[in-house]
């Protein structure tokens, strides 16, 4: 499966849009790094800037729920906690030299599905809500 930015992921706020692209490009440079064996050093440091990322990210998303009341925010918190963990969990796969073809396929699933699910059915919902309350 092919895996990047489109505009079906848009949402309509535009600084959740921009930060989702840094994302998407981040995983995408993860994949890349893991399959094309750039090496191990290479894949470390995309995988951190990844983690870094994502967690300023769920912050900000999260501080906007915060000042618009978005209802379901306890919830998307949850879902974000679960997506760090599982980004922390290939980084502790990636040190301890698991084969990055292994942790490749599970970047695919775990980590480029679930954010582009999490995108259509939950940050298009907050988009949303903002907009909304923003009107």
């Amino acid at each position: 499966m092919a895996f990047g930015w489109t505009d079906e992921l848009l949402t309509g706020n535009s600084m959740i849009d921009e930060q989702h692209k840094v994302l998407i490009k981040a995983i995408v440079d993860l994949l890349e790094a893991s399959k094309s064996g750039n090496g191990l050093n290479e894949v470390k440091k995309t995988v951190d800037f990844l983690a870094d990322y994502t967690n300023k990210h769920f912050r900000e998303e999260e501080a906007l729920q915060q000042k618009y009341a978005y209802p379901d925010i306890e919830n998307h918190k949850k879902l974000h906690a679960a997506f760090v963990k599982v980004v922390e969990k290939i980084k502790e796969r990636i040190n301890a030299n698991e084969s990055l073809l292994t942790i490749s396929i599970d970047v695919q699933r775990a980590v480029a599905d679930w954010f582009v699910n999490h995108i259509l059915r939950e940050d298009k919902k907050v988009a949303k809500h903002i907009q909304d309350k923003a009107a």
